[in-house]
């Protein structure tokens, strides 16, 4: 994704779908701003993970993906601090 204005409103709507599908999936109730938060946020972590194994995603799908992978992880971290 470029950086450009349709770029940012991709990540933002690719986002949220991922950290709607990730808070759905790991069953905590999150509001939409947290959703497009953890869903970019968690691109970026599974992006960093899987490229150090050498996977790369690439496109929409690609970053949904990534995006939910991340998400998951990043709710899995918060719910063990929180313990």
């Amino acid at each position: 994704m470029g950086f450009d204005g349709v770029g940012w409103i991709a990540a933002i709507i690719i986002g949220g779908l991922a950290g709607w599908f990730a808070s759905m999936f790991m069953k905590t109730g999150t509001g939409v701003f947290m959703n497009i938060l953890l869903g970019i946020v968690g691109a970026i972590v599974a992006s960093l993970i899987f490229g150090i194994l050498g996977i790369s995603f690439g496109g929409w799908l690609g970053y949904l993906v990534a995006g939910f992978i991340g998400a998951c992880i990043l709710i899995a971290i918060a719910r063990a601090i929180r313990r």
